[in-house]
């Protein structure tokens, strides 16, 4: 017999979130920690690990702070092993961590394509792949890509950006089908633009501001929060027969 409650709980059980410093990543790691969750969070700034550290533990969960660079491939079995040793195992992974840079094609340098890619795709890749060896061990495990709506959509000024979320959608596709055996859940949560401290210079053009508003029928902006049923759900063994699947969370962006 179910219930709601048992279908969507998640105490106890140890996520890993990237990128998990500021922004959405941060507002992820906090809602993963109300929910009952103990942590690993990677980004680089190690000042600001430890400052959401302190709010995690004040929920009375446990948390690992990891500063690292995950461009360092190098560095990830050891990244992984340290969460391992800690925790023991790994049910939940986010892989949030990401970056754009928003050029006309024309303009575009290879710096510019390897940096995004790197990040966004390669990084990602090889965290998954290491996190996934355990997660096969354990016969569980849910994998949760935050792309965009640009996995689906073209844009201005961002080729790149498109292309390496494209890529991370048709590798959890991959992955999805790979690891189904095994009891492993690989899916994502493509979101619209959302106000954050990193959009918030460009939202500061009207004009772009009202190029993207004309987009979304539901007349405004995402919040970080407007993920958090995707997210917990995706988490949870309320979704133990999805995979391979993203929940677009746009607004009506993609319905056009």
């Amino acid at each position: 017999m179910y219930s709601i409650q048992s279908i969507f709980n998640l105490t106890g059980k140890v996520a890993v979130v990237t990128g998990a410093s500021k922004g959405i990543g941060r507002d992820i790691s906090l809602l993963l920690a109300e929910a009952g969750v103990d942590l690993a969070i990677i980004a680089r700034s190690k000042n600001e690990l430890d400052e959401l550290s302190q709010e995690i533990q004040a929920k009375g969960r446990r948390v690992l702070p990891v500063s690292a660079d995950l461009m360092d491939i190098s560095s990830i079995p050891n990244i992984v092993d340290q969460i391992i040793r800690k925790y023991g195992r790994i049910d939940i992974l986010i892989n949030n961590a990401g970056i754009n840079i928003p050029k006309p094609a024309l303009e575009t340098t290879e710096q510019d394509w390897d940096m995004v890619t790197d990040l966004n795709v390669k990084s990602l890749f090889f965290l998954t792949k290491e996190v996934g060896k355990h997660m096969c061990k354990q016969e569980s495990g849910k994998v949760v890509n935050i792309t965009s709506q640009m996995a689906f959509v073209g844009y201005y000024d961002r080729s790149v950006y498109c292309a390496s979320k494209g890529s991370v959608t048709q590798m959890m596709k991959a992955l999805a089908i790979e690891w189904a055996p095994h009891q492993i859940n690989v899916n994502a949560v493509a979101p619209t633009f959302i106000e954050t401290p990193m959009t918030k210079k460009m939202f500061q053009d009207p004009a772009f501001k009202e190029e993207v508003m004309s987009r979304i029928p539901l007349g405004r902006l995402a919040k970080s929060e407007d993920l958090f049923g995707a997210i917990l759900y995706l988490s949870s063994g309320a979704s133990d027969m999805v995979t391979g699947h993203t929940v677009v969370v746009d607004g009506g962006w993609t319905v056009w």
